[in-house]
């Protein structure tokens, strides 16, 4: 890359390409790689296309994709991690959905899907969310677990059941029961009946986020909450 180049790109791909770049070159010294980047690449110390790649390499440690290298004494002794060896083979639409999940989830999506998300298990995340969804409206509304998916919603949110509120206008309260059993409908019924692959992580991330919005417009809803 140019100066121009490097300056013109994101953040999150510049470090990537830092990232490549440390892996084929098996630099273990950050601080040397900057000082032979300096002398391929023309860069003056300070200057724009300088403090870019310094800036990547603070946002590889903020991410922990390299890490201090236990194995050197130099304060610059960098390795690169299990994630950033998995955000090269995965790529950088992986990097960014990571960074849209990086909020506080509900305590159910924190254990059951967070986990199976950051292995790259898209599907099982994804499913794994609105599953929770599914359990969490079962319990709340009391109704049996032979009730499932979309029924399970219709029966749960319609007028006159369980988690029926009155205190809203009733149009709300349809939309509220379209929201919930459209979410189901969408992306959790096709997944207990057929395969269905989640090769993009932006899509899955995504998934797991609506499904903690529900649960969290669920625990407003409970029974006795109003």
């Amino acid at each position: 890359m140019t100066e121009s180049e490097i300056v013109s790109v994101s953040l999150d791909e510049l470090a990537l390409a830092v990232l490549a770049d440390a892996v084929r070159t098996s630099t273990w010294d950050w601080r040397n790689w900057m000082l032979g980047m300096r002398e391929t690449r023309e860069l003056r110390s300070g200057s724009p296309g300088d403090a870019a790649l310094a800036e990547a390499w603070q946002w590889l440690h903020s991410k922990v994709l390299v890490a201090k290298d236990p194995g050197q004494t130099s304060p610059h002794a960098v390795m690169v991690t299990r994630r950033g060896h998995e955000a090269l083979e995965i790529g950088l639409p992986y990097l960014r959905a990571v960074e849209r999940l990086d909020v506080d989830l509900t305590p159910e999506l924190e254990y059951q899907a967070r986990p199976q998300f950051l292995r790259g298990d898209f599907d099982i995340a994804a499913f794994a969310a609105m599953k929770e969804v599914e359990v969490a409206v079962r319990r709340t509304a009391g109704l049996p677990d032979d009730k499932l998916g979309v029924d399970l919603m219709n029966q749960a949110f319609r007028e006159g059941g369980p988690l029926w509120r009155n205190s809203l206008h009733r149009g709300e309260s349809i939309a509220q029961m379209n929201l919930f059993a459209g979410a189901i409908g969408l992306f959790k019924n096709p997944s207990s009946h057929r395969r269905v692959s989640y090769d993009d992580a932006t899509l899955a991330a995504e998934v797991i986020l609506l499904a903690d919005l529900l649960l969290r417009v669920l625990k407003r809803i409970e029974p006795g909450s109003e």
